[in-house]
């Protein structure tokens, strides 16, 4: 008999945003040091999703493996650290005996994603090895509009896993991506997860950005909402409200300013900052 997967619902909770339920039951009896280990990584990266960057800071220290001493790369980069965490980084990487390391590989390009050097996130993470490496590969592409790239790296994960979270996940993700008919399909993923798992913010966001494609702007404005009451503070679901709210005819000053002050490097700040200074600038010019 296959031994059981102790970890298989610690893992589901973290893939679909579920992270303060991740964190609530990762108390797991009868796991080995391995097992110990992964459930480590999930439960500071839970951590980190939260926002407690110097928590997982002060918790891990010098003498904690290469997975967990990789996530505390990550909450030194979202600090602000941004140079000394890619430093450090760079070195592990080139360190033969560690370099290698599945969590390290992941973190690495999680983190050249967030610098949107994409070549140098690849480096790292295109061989694989593992689905999380598989499906942040299949987000690299995406972000690079390489969706044929992304396509063979989902192939990659069906036929080691079709069921998995995770490849449904990427199965979604490339789906959104291509459009048209597969935005159907992508709703039925995100809305077996919302019947089989908790309600998370992840998944709501992904079920109303398919109603938004479908152009179903009142059922997602619905969802997003539910979604805000989660949190209230989440980049997607404020940034996916002001695209809602435009479409329906509906104020979205308020959720900008909110995603502005809460988060100012989000993509929809920066591009709607640039596009009101270049419509001041030409003003002056013809002024």
């Amino acid at each position: 008999m296959a031994t059981p997967d102790l970890l298989f619902n610690l893992r589901n909770l973290f893939y679909l945003g579920a992270y303060q339920s991740a964190i609530n039951n990762s108390d797991v009896p009868g796991l080995d040091a391995d097992a110990a280990a992964e459930r480590d990584v999930i439960v500071f990266r839970s951590y980190i999703a939260l926002g407690s960057y110097q928590l997982v800071i002060s918790e891990i220290d010098s003498s904690a493996a290469t997975s967990l001493q990789a996530v505390k790369l990550l909450a030194l980069y979202l600090t602000g650290d941004k140079e000394g965490a890619i430093a450090s980084l760079k070195e592990w990487l080139s360190d033969s005996a560690i370099g290698s390391n599945p969590v390290l590989r992941l973190i690495a390009g999680i983190i050249f994603m967030h610098e949107q050097d994409y070549n140098e996130a690849l480096k790292h993470t295109h061989t694989g090895g593992t689905l999380d490496l598989h499906a942040l590969n299949v987000q690299i592409f995406l972000k690079m509009h390489r969706s044929d790239y992304a396509d063979k790296q989902l192939k990659i994960m069906q036929q080691t896993d079709e069921d998995h979270t995770l490849t449904q996940l990427a199965n979604a993700w490339l789906d959104i991506a291509v459009g048209g008919s597969k935005i159907r399909e992508a709703y039925l993923i995100f809305q077996d997860f919302a019947e089989k798992y908790p309600m998370t913010g992840m998944v709501l966001n992904g079920k109303a950005v398919c109603c938004m494609h479908m152009g179903s702007f009142e059922e997602a404005e619905t969802l997003l909402l539910e979604a805000l009451n989660k949190d209230a503070k989440d980049p997607e679901t404020l940034a996916n409200l002001i695209v809602c709210n435009l479409h329906l005819g509906k104020p979205s000053s308020r959720y900008f300013s909110q995603l502005k002050l809460s988060h100012p490097d989000h993509v929809l700040v920066k591009t709607t900052t640039s596009a009101e200074g270049n419509f001041e600038r030409a003003l002056q010019a013809v002024a």
